[in-house]
């Protein structure tokens, strides 16, 4: 009896998304996008430093932490 990590399918839904289909990149892992996001401000925000910029980073990453905890009970359950 074998069970998904909450990651997989990170990689080849980062694929579809490169190759540009956004809904089989969905289907496959969800919180793709927002994860993509989720670096690519934190990595902005280190360049142009502003307020409270832990926060926003701490906040977002709690936000998406809870999307990919929900989307692996979906599919662990549901799917």
């Amino acid at each position: 009896m074998g069970f998904d990590c909450p990651g997989c399918g990170f990689q080849r839904a980062f694929i579809f998304l490169i190759e540009g289909d956004l809904k089989q990149s969905w289907n496959m892992y969800p919180p793709t996008v927002p994860l993509i996001f989720l670096f690519l401000f934190a990595g902005f925000s280190y360049l142009v430093p502003f307020k409270n910029r832990s926060v926003s980073i701490q906040i977002l990453a709690i936000i998406i932490g809870n999307f990919i905890l929900f989307s692996y009970l979906y599919k662990l359950f549901i799917k």
